[in-house]
C-alpha cells in the first residue's frame, strides 16, 4: 500500500492530507485564529463545584469555563491492555475531590464543540515518538494494538531498565513495536525534560496561563503517523519544510529521507484531487462505484449514515443485489469517517439482509476498513433491523463544522419554506399589521421569488385582501432577499 502525506501551508491556515493509493483518507486543518487546544496543560481554578453531575467547571483562560468529571480526577491503575487508563466506576463524591476557588493543573483532552466548552482531565499526560508520559501514574501500559506476546515481552523489558524506580509513569504506542532500546531511550531523555520544564512552568504560572502546548499541526501528524509504511511525506512551504526536517531528523532520523520539499507548479493539494474530494466530503450524498450511495446525515447527538442501492440493479437476484451494496458501502463508510473525522454515536444503516453469513462479511469488511483508522472506534453487532451502532472517539470538531456554518436562509434545517407558505405568511402579517396600526397604503419587500408567485398565482387572493382591509398593497422584490425573508411596511 503506498501512502503519503501532504501538508499544505498558507499564512492562516495548515492543512495535512493523508493519501492512500492516490486516494484521501484524512484531511486534518488549523487555522491560526481557532488553533485547537488539545493537549495542551493549564493552571486553572475551580470555578463552580457541580454534585449533581459529579463535575466541576475550571477556569483556565478560555472563552468558557471547561468542565472536569469526577472521574478524570481520580485515577485508576493502568491495565496492559490499552493505551490509557480505564476511568473508575466509582469515583468519589466531586465535593471531596475539589472546591471552589481552588487552583489546579488540568489538561484538555477534548475541544469546545458547538455550545459544550473543553472537557478537561487532571490525569496529565505528554506523548513523544514512541511513549506516553503519565507524570502522576508510576506504572508501565503497552497499547492493545501491539498483540505479539513476545514484543510486548521485549518491550516491557526494555522500558522497565529505562525508568528503573522513577515516579513516573508511560504507555508504550503503538508505533514502538519493532523498536531500538536506544529509539526508546532517547524518548524516555526526552519526555523527562519535557517534563521538567513543565513543572517549572506550572511553579510560576498564574491561572488561566498555558504551562505546556502541543506541537503544530505538521509536527502533530508526523508525530502520529509517519511510520515506515509512509513512502513520501511532501510540504509546500520552505519555513515549515526546514521545520519538518529538523524534527524528523531528531525523532525519526531512519526516516529522514521521506520527506521532500514541494515547489511545483500545482498547488500540492491539487495531487490527487485532494481538493475536490474535501469538497465532495462537505456534501450528504457519497455515492459508490456500484450505483448506489450513502446519505451521511450530522446532527447534535449522532451521525447516521443510510445506505442506498440507487441504481444499481445487480446481476443475479435481490439479496445478493443488496450483499454487494452493503460491502461497498461498509468500506466506503468506513473511509468517511475518517475524511470527515465523524466522531461520538454513529449508526450505519445498511440495507436489510437475510443471510447471517452475508451479515458477518459487512460487519467485517467494516472492520477491516476502520482498521487504519487512528481513532479509537467500537463496533456493535448488528440488530434485526439492519443498523449497526458504533462510536469514535471525537477530540476536535468535524471537518464539515471546521469549514462551513449553518446556512443563514434556512438557519441550519437543511430546508427552507415554499413561496406558497411565504406568500400566506405575508397575508396574515398585513391583517396583523393594519389592525394594529393606522396606514393608507402597504410595501411588502420580498424575495423575487415569493413576489412572482404572489402577483401570478394569487393576485385575486391579494385583490380579495385588499377589499377585506380597505388599502392598496404593492409588492417590491429585492434580490438580496432570502426566500424565506420579507418585510411589510405602512405607509
Amino acid at each position: 500500500m503506498s501512502e503519503e502525506i501532504l501538508i499544505n501551508v498558507t499564512p492562516r491556515e495548515t492543512r495535512v492530507g493523508v493519501v492512500e493509493n492516490g486516494m484521501l483518507q484524512e484531511v486534518h486543518v488549523e487555522r491560526a485564529s481557532k488553533r485547537g487546544y488539545v493537549g495542551n496543560i493549564y493552571k486553572g481554578r475551580v470555578q463552580r463545584v457541580m454534585p449533581g453531575m459529579q463535575a466541576a467547571f475550571v477556569e483556565i483562560g478560555l472563552d468558557r469555563a471547561a468542565f472536569l468529571h469526577a472521574s478524570d480526577i481520580v485515577r485508576a491503575p493502568v491495565t496492559d491492555a490499552g493505551d490509557a487508563p480505564p476511568a473508575p466506576h466509582h469515583a468519589p463524591p466531586i465535593s471531596e475531590l475539589v472546591h471552589e476557588g481552588q487552583e489546579i493543573v488540568v489538561q484538555v483532552v477534548k475541544d469546545p464543540i458547538s455550545t459544550k466548552g473543553a472537557r478537561l482531565s487532571a490525569h496529565l499526560s505528554i506523548p513523544s515518538r514512541y511513549l506516553v508520559l503519565l507524570p502522576y501514574a508510576h506504572t508501565l501500559g503497552i497499547s492493545a494494538r501491539i498483540e505479539d506476546e513476545a514484543e510486548r515481552g521485549r518491550l516491557r523489558e526494555v522500558l522497565g531498565g529505562l525508568i528503573g524506580e522513577t515516579p513516573l509513569g508511560y504507555i508504550v504506542r503503538t508505533n514502538a513495536e519493532g523498536q531500538s532500546a536506544e529509539s526508546l531511550a532517547f524518548d524516555v531523555t526526552y519526555l523527562g525534560k519535557v517534563w521538567r520544564v513543565v513543572q517549572e512552568n506550572i511553579a510560576k504560572a498564574k491561572v488561566g496561563e498555558r504551562v505546556y502546548e502541543e506541537l503544530s499541526l505538521p509536527l502533530r501528524s508526523l508525530r502520529d503517523m509517519l511510520t515506515a509504511e509512509i513512502a513520501t511525506v511532501r510540504v509546500d512551504s520552505a519555513e515549515t519544510f526546514a521545520k519538518v526536517v529538523k524534527f524528523v531528523h531528531k525523532f525519526m532520523p531512519n526516516l529522514d529521507d521521506r520527506v521532500e520539499h514541494y515547489d511545483g507548479e500545482r498547488p500540492i493539494f491539487d495531487l490527487y484531487s485532494v481538493e475536490d474530494e474535501i469538497q465532495h466530503a462537505l456534501r450528504k450524498e457519497v455515492p459508490l462505484k456500484s450505483g448506489g450511495y450513502l446519505v451521511v446525515d450530522q446532527t447534535e447527538a449522532m451521525t447516521t449514515i443510510d445506505v442506498n442501492t440507487g441504481a444499481y440493479l445487480g446481476t443475479r437476484n435481490l439479496e445478493e443485489t443488496v450483499y454487494r451494496t452493503n460491502l461497498e458501502a461498509a468500506q466506503a463508510a468506513a473511509r468517511q469517517l475518517r475524511l470527515r473525522n465523524l466522531g461520538g454515536i454513529i449508526i450505519i444503516d445498511f440495507i436489510d439482509m437475510i443471510d447471517e453469513e452475508h451479515k458477518r462479511q459487512v460487519l467485517r469488511m467494516l472492520g477491516k476498513g476502520l482498521a487504519r483508522d487512528h481513532a479509537k472506534t467500537t463496533v456493535y453487532p448488528m440488530s434485526s433491523l439492519g443498523l449497526v451502532e458504533m462510536t469514535r472517539k471525537r477530540t476536535t470538531e468535524s471537518l464539515e463544522r471546521q469549514l462551513c456554518e449553518p446556512c443563514p436562509a434556512c438557519g441550519g434545517r437543511g430546508t427552507q419554506k415554499t413561496a406558497e407558505t411565504v406568500t400566506y405568511e405575508i397575508f396574515r402579517e398585513i391583517t396583523r399589521a393594519v389592525r394594529q396600526f393606522d396606514a393608507k397604503k402597504l410595501l411588502v419587500m420580498a424575495s423575487p421569488q415569493v413576489v412572482d408567485r404572489i402577483l401570478e398565482e394569487d393576485s385575486a387572493a391579494v385583490a380579495e385582501l385588499e377589499e377585506f382591509i380597505s388599502k392598496s398593497i404593492r409588492f417590491q422584490a429585492e434580490e438580496h432577499y432570502s426566500q424565506e425573508q420579507f418585510d411589510v411596511v405602512l405607509l
